[in-house]
């Protein structure tokens, strides 16, 4: 697998593109190839995740008594909507997708902005029923080292 990013506006976009067209110019015709473009951005990050389960959801958890599992489920229900699936001749209701898999159950990260909306929400649900969801420290790293 060969990957490629054509960044906007920089200096060696066209030299990529060169480089693109050359690898598919090489690709032998005795096979079949299968060749995906998607926009390139920047995924949610390790931390915003680390945040979401260890900041956010542990006194939503207290609170309710929903597992971590349990209320990303529901949030991503939330968030994103849901969609119904038929299993053992019972029709259950799952998310449209989560933050990192697509509709599909394919790996699709969401976008870090979008993450960042997702985490909103969160905290805006915990403060309707009376729960702090702190934002996270961006600190808490230096915080730690320096303990």
């Amino acid at each position: 697998m060969q990957t490629y990013v054509l960044n906007k506006g920089h200096a060696n976009r066209p030299t990529v593109k060169a480089n693109l067209h050359a690898f598919i110019d090489r690709l032998p015709d005795t096979q079949s190839w299968k060749v995906e473009i998607k926009e390139a951005r920047k995924e949610r990050t390790d931390l915003q995740n680390h945040a979401l389960f260890g900041v956010a959801y542990p006194p939503l958890s207290e609170a309710t008594g929903f597992a971590k599992d349990e209320l990303h489920d529901a949030f991503c229900k939330r968030f994103f909507g849901t969609t119904e699936k038929e299993m053992a001749g019972q029709v259950i209701s799952k998310p449209y997708r989560t933050t990192t898999t697509d509709h599909h159950g394919k790996r699709d990260v969401i976008p870090a902005i979008e993450f960042a909306r997702f985490y909103d929400m969160v905290q805006r649900i915990g403060a309707e029923i009376g729960v702090d969801v702190p934002s996270p420290d961006p600190l808490w790293r230096e915080y730690i080292q320096a303990a």
